[in-house]
């Protein structure tokens, strides 16, 4: 299954409460249930005033369908080319 990261813009994003992180989780969380199980949410990163998603879809446009649903912004979304980490380098 092809891998994402999508990059969203929300301003105070890295200021919203767990409360808040929680809603807004459990609304994409319902969203992604109407979608369907070909996406799959894997985590986010907070920061600043970007959310950064890493999302399995089998396509961008199911990405944009989630974005579009779920009220949040899709400013950028990449397709993951390849995942490395500290273990690559041994």
């Amino acid at each position: 299954m092809p891998q994402f990261v999508i990059e969203r813009e929300i301003p105070d994003a890295g200021k919203m409460t767990a409360a808040q992180l929680k809603d807004a989780s459990a609304h994409s969380n319902s969203v992604l249930q109407t979608l369907g199980p070909t996406i799959e949410w894997v985590q986010s990163y907070v920061a600043g005033d970007k959310i950064y998603c890493v999302y399995n879809a089998p396509s961008e446009d199911l990405i944009r369908k989630h974005a579009e649903q779920s009220g949040f912004p899709a400013n950028k979304i990449t397709p993951v080319s390849a995942i490395i980490s500290p273990e690559t380098g041994k």
